[in-house]
């Protein structure tokens, strides 16, 4: 069986090179509004959603995630794009949450032309003080913690091809 959103799921891959380009803000607009529908533990919807388009705040980011790795590269891969996902960490259930909301957006991307890749340490950069220094000012609570991010862009280069998917990654039971 084939179908759009299947086709959509299985072309998308993680790229890990970006060209200089900005993201179209309805294009931004769509990706981020569908992470607003990801699936939330009881509906909570406890992710907030960061999008970071400045160049100085992206690589004040990227300095901070850089740091946690060791690196002086940039872990965002040059993408033009960063998108933040923080929740509440008061709900039991906010890693899978903030998960749902990372993984809607990167197939949202996709399906617009974008390319994404997940990005971790965000949840360092978070508990440090340089992270709550960025949330306070951007008026939010410092007891939110980072799930993930995404670097978001345009693919320098073609995509990267699938694996094969190996033969004991679904077992039928019944």
């Amino acid at each position: 069986m084939t179908n759009e959103v299947l086709e959509n799921i299985k072309t998308r891959r993680s790229v890990r090179s970006y060209q200089n380009i900005p993201v179209e803000p309805e294009k931004l607009d769509a990706v981020l509004e569908a992470g607003t529908y990801a699936p939330t533990g009881r509906g909570a919807q406890s992710p907030v959603i960061i999008a970071v388009t400045d160049p100085k705040t992206r690589e004040q980011i990227s300095a901070l995630n850089a740091a946690i790795l060791g690196t002086e590269s940039d872990p965002y891969y040059g993408a033009p794009a960063i998108i933040l996902v923080l929740a509440d960490p008061a709900r039991n259930t906010f890693v899978e949450d903030g998960t749902c909301v990372l993984d809607t957006m990167m197939l949202a991307a996709h399906s617009v032309g974008l390319a994404t890749c997940w990005i971790h340490r965000e949840r360092e950069i978070f508990d440090s003080a340089e992270g709550k220094a960025l949330l306070k000012k951007w008026r939010l609570p410092e007891t939110l913690r980072g799930v993930g991010s995404l670097a978001l862009g345009y693919a320098a280069g073609e995509y990267p091809q699938a694996a094969p998917r190996k033969s004991s990654y679904i077992l039928k039971v019944g």
